[in-house]
């Protein structure tokens, strides 16, 4: 394998890799990402408050319910016992107890009637923050959906490019000696922007961008393969 053509092979390949790497970091970057994790939060926020709500109404509509049914067993009573005071027939001092004991019964009756009031208006307040809540819910559900739908879009696309990056390398691999592609690779991670392979143009090498003396140029393209003295990247003539 001619080595010079091995070597632009191997830039190829670099040149590849970089847009892949690219390609992944656009595909976690998207600013639709950001608002898609933003609109989450505020459905999840939204949803934990309904939530909340519904059980405050659920407990509400028990409470409702349950002093609902005493006041109507008081009413019943109270009626009982102003039948038997209007019947007649008691003695005097029966008829003055009975009379304090209705009026006894109606001053409870009003302090239950004014419990119930409170918690049919607690119920009432409780039914429209849920109302308003499951509207926000949608709304933001609508927002999450609509970022969601973007953020497919972007990936569909970029996934498309990425599978024709990875069909072009899969095309170059063969063409580059097993040992040259085991450096690459295993320079790869330790390089910035991961740019293992570069043009040495003018004297200067294309991965760390630093200038090579007459002397050190010709160390380097005497080194099977050349390498940069600075970064160590392989270098390309």
């Amino acid at each position: 394998m001619d080595r010079m053509q091995g070597l632009e092979d191997l830039l190829d390949l670099q040149a590849v890799d970089t847009e892949i790497d690219r390609l992944l970091i656009e595909r976690q970057s998207l600013p639709a990402l950001e608002l898609y994790r933003a609109a989450h939060h505020h459905l999840t926020r939204l949803t934990a408050d309904r939530d909340r709500v519904t059980a405050e109404l659920r407990q509400a509509t028990l409470d409702l319910d349950r002093v609902s049914g005493e006041f109507d067993l008081a009413e019943a009573r109270v009626t009982t016992e102003q039948n038997r005071l209007y019947a007649g027939g008691l003695s005097a001092r029966d008829a003055d107890y009975m009379r304090r004991e209705v009026e006894m019964l109606k001053n409870q009756q009003r302090d239950r009637e004014e419990g119930v009031l409170m918690l049919m208006e607690r119920k009432d307040e409780l039914t429209a923050a849920q109302q308003a809540l499951e509207s926000e819910i949608a709304a933001a559900a609508d927002v999450k959906d609509g970022h969601q739908a973007v953020i497919a879009a972007a990936w569909q696309d970029i996934d498309g490019r990425l599978a024709a990056r990875e069909s072009r390398k899969a095309e170059i691999v063969p063409l580059i000696a097993a040992d040259l592609l085991d450096l690459y690779e295993q320079l790869r991670p330790t390089m910035d922007d991961g740019v293992a392979a570069a043009r040495l143009g003018d004297g200067v090498c294309g991965a760390c961008h630093l200038r090579l003396s007459p002397a050190e140029q010709a160390g380097a393209l005497r080194s099977d393969p050349p390498r940069c003295i600075h970064c160590q990247a392989i270098l390309v003539p």
